[in-house]
Order: structure tokens, then sequence, then C-alpha cells
């Protein structure tokens, strides 16, 4: 017990005042264990590389620096590397060591099993062998689902949107199919070396060719909910939330890196939708913005129900822990509710999707700090039924049916609801931030020094 108690007051004293603990000068200068900085590494790489905030990465890896006594340690993250520099003292030459995030694939699972390890290494449960098997048990560990559901909930997510906005079931599956389609070959591009933008494109075009075919086939209103479900299957909110949460914590490196990543998966759903619709037109098909789908003004059962499909289907697809899922449920339901509640008082939709983001943030937040947990698995995809499906679509349509001012004020609003939501889900974590003291490590309102910086306490 007192070894563990001098672990917890040293990383106490890490987070609280921003520096490394000091080593005594009259302290001899240590071997520094190469094991524990490649943990430290390895564990930071595969929570960053698994779509965790830079702030919680840092953290947690300060922690275990400190939980295997690291002697003045400083952690750097950014978007695409991790550092770790450990000096000894006494004359003795620093330890320093990087590592490169290559490859980054949502595993919300992983966030899990992570946030775990740490907290039982920052209490002095685990010693230094205990962690690195450990990790090398969630790094080759399966998922909570089979490969093939990962497939199938991102096609179940463009049906679930379709119903969201008044489709029935022949427009759900065949938006299933639309979308299933534009994935596989999104996935082929990726083994044969394809940029990912160009994978998106690909999904995206493929989606609005079988809209505009349905068009042509005389159901417009079909159509839409049809594009408008494969377009919110493809938008990437993850990231958003991530972006967003980096720069409001101070990681502007990262946030930035990570805003114009979001931007360029934009423009290439944008492009690809722009394409075909482009296309549709000279080949006189009738495309037009009148049978574009409006948000629903009362709350009806099958909205809502499909709401928190979506909601399911995306923590599927980011392979969230299944007890995550009734959770996930529960929060678009709750999002989508609150919006058209708000929606039907004659709020602004921009500032309604605001509102609907904070309460979830702040209710997912609270409830994993108290399950001490990570976050992100509990408010990403509870914004999902809010994202701008309808209005990239509008956009699109609008820019190349000769109304480009209205496109443009479209593809603007979008773009501001994506930020909202975004915005809206980091403001409830900080709201939460404010009153609670638990977390990854010992997180608190008092253990972000940054914050303090530049109002001169």
């Amino acid at each position: 017990m007192g070894r563990a108690a001098e672990r917890l007051r040293r990383t106490w004293q890490v987070l609280m005042d921003g520096a490394p603990v000091e080593v005594p000068e009259d302290e001899p200068g240590e071997v520094v264990d190469p094991r524990a900085i490649d943990l430290v590494l390895r564990v930071g790489e595969l929570l960053l590389a698994s779509g965790e905030s830079t702030e919680r990465v840092n953290e947690a890896m300060l922690s275990l620096a400190v939980a295997y006594e690291l002697p003045r340690c400083e952690v750097e993250v950014t978007f695409t590397s991790l550092l770790v520099s450990a000096h000894p003292g006494n004359g003795a030459l620093p330890v320093t060591a990087s590592r490169a995030i290559r490859r980054r694939s949502p595993a919300f699972w992983r966030l899990h099993a992570l946030h775990s390890l740490v907290q039982q290494a920052s209490i002095g449960m685990l010693d230094l062998d205990e962690a690195h098997k450990q990790l090398r048990e969630i790094k080759t560990g399966r998922g909570p689902y089979p490969a093939w559901l990962l497939v199938v909930s991102f096609a179940l997510i463009a049906s679930s949107a379709s119903v969201l906005t008044g489709g029935g079931p022949l427009v759900a599956a065949t938006a299933f199919f639309a979308t299933l389609l534009g994935d596989r070959t999104a996935a082929y591009l990726a083994r044969r070396g394809v940029a990912e933008f160009f994978q998106i494109f690909a999904a995206a075009a493929i989606a609005a060719t079988a809209a505009a075919i349905v068009i042509a086939m005389g159901n417009p209103n079909r159509a839409s909910t049809i594009v408008t479900g494969a377009i919110l299957a493809l938008l990437p909110g993850r990231p958003l939330v991530a972006s967003i949460q980096d720069g409001i914590t101070g990681d502007l490196v990262s946030a930035g890196a990570r805003l114009l990543e979001v931007f360029f998966m934009i423009t290439a759903l944008v492009a690809g939708l722009g394409v075909v619709v482009y296309t549709a037109v000279q080949l006189k098909v009738p495309v037009d913005v009148s049978h574009l789908p409006n948000s629903p003004a009362e709350l009806l059962p099958i909205p809502v129900l499909a709401a928190a499909a979506v909601s399911v289907t995306f923590a599927v697809s980011l392979a969230c822990p299944r007890n995550v899922l009734p959770i996930a449920a529960i929060g678009g339901a709750v999002s989508w509710i609150i919006y058209v509640i708000l929606l039907a008082n004659d709020t602004f939709p921009l500032l309604a999707s605001a509102i609907a983001a904070l309460a979830v943030g702040t209710l997912g937040d609270w409830y994993a700090r108290r399950r001490h947990s990570p976050s992100l698995p509990y408010v990403v995809p509870a914004i999902c039924p809010l994202l701008p499906g309808t209005l990239l679509y509008r956009g699109m349509v609008e820019l190349n049916t000769h109304s480009p001012e209205a496109g443009m004020l479209s593809l603007v609003g979008a773009l501001s609801v994506a930020l909202a939501l975004g915005a809206g889900v980091n403001m409830g974590g900080e709201l939460v931030r404010a009153f609670q003291r638990v977390g990854l490590g010992i997180s608190s309102r008092r253990s972000r020094p940054a914050a303090r910086r530049t109002r001169g306490f």
C-alpha cells in the first residue's frame, strides 16, 4: 500500500503542476528501463490509432511514465507522432524515443481496455511485465463483433438514416445495398493502395448514382432519402468530435491536422455527389430540391426508433463494447427528441443541433466518468442522427440546378451544423470536468495547468 500511495502522490503532482517529478540532486543518475519507455509509447500509439483525443493520450502516457518511475519524463503527442524523453540526471544522457502513427482505425473497445490498463498501473496493481503482457493481449485481441457484422452495420446506418428522413422499407433496402456496394468498393480501393480521399469519393458517387437511377425511374422522393442515408453513414463524426476537443484543450497542432482530415473527407463526399448530380442533370434526369426530405416537427415513434438505430449501428461500426450499445441507443433517441422539440418551438436548426449535442455530451461524459471509462464511445454515436446529410445533398443539387448562391449557403450550413455538434459535445464534457474529479488517472478540473496559463493564475 505504501508504494501504491507514493505512485498516486507522484501522479497527482505531475498532473497538477504540469511539470515532471524532480529527482533529488544528490541521487546518482539512473539507467532508464527501455521497457518502460516502450510501454509508454506503445500504449500511446494504440490509444491514438484507436481514435482517442490528444489530451487523453498525453495524460495516459504521463501516468504510465510516473507509475514506472521514468525520471524527469516529458511526453509530446501530435496527430501523427509520439515522443517520450526521460532524463536520469547528474550528467547522464537523456533517453528519448519516438513513434510514428501510420495507421488509424477506430476500435473503441480497445479504448476501454487501455484505460483500464492505465488505471491499474497508476495505482501499482501491474508490474512492468504484467503490463506488457496485458498490452499484447489488447493489441492482438479480437473485437466484440465479427468482421462481417462491422460491414453490415455500416450499411445499416444508411438504412436507419433513410427511415429517419421519411423513407419506407423499400427505401431502406435500397440505401442498404447502395451503401454496402460503396463500402466494398472503397475497401477494394484501399487494398489496392488508393488514397482514402478517392475511396470516399467512390462510395459517395455510388450512393448518388443509385439515387439518380431511382429518380430516372420516377421516384424522386425515395431517391432523396436514399442518398441522405448514405451520406450520413460516410460523414466523419468521430474525427470531427476529436478535432474540436483537441482545439478546445489547447492541442492546436493536432486540432489543425484533424480538422484538415475532416475537411478532406467532406470534400471527397461533396465531390462524389457533385460529379454524379452534374452528370444526371446533363442527362436530363429531373433532379430537383423540391423532393428533399424535411425534418419532422412532431415526435413520432418511427423516427425516434430510427434515430436510436442509427446510433446503435454507428456504435457497432466503431467496434464499441457491447455494453455501450444500450447507452448509444438511448443517447441517439434523446438527441433526436431534444432536437425535434426545439425545432417545434421555432429554434434555429443550428442552435437546436448545438443544444442537443450539449445535452448528450454532458450526460455521456458524466456517465463515462462515473464508470471510469473513455467518453468517446458514449457521445460520438449519440450525435450521429443529427449529422447534416440532407444539407450536403441539398447544396450539391442547388449548385447543379442553377442556384449556386443557395447551394453555397447550404454547404456552409452543413459545415456549421457539423461544427456545432462537435462543439456542443465537447462543451458538455467541459461542464462535467468543472464539477467532477474522477476520470483517467487523476483527471479533474485542476489537472489541466494549460487552462490557467492565459488568466494569470
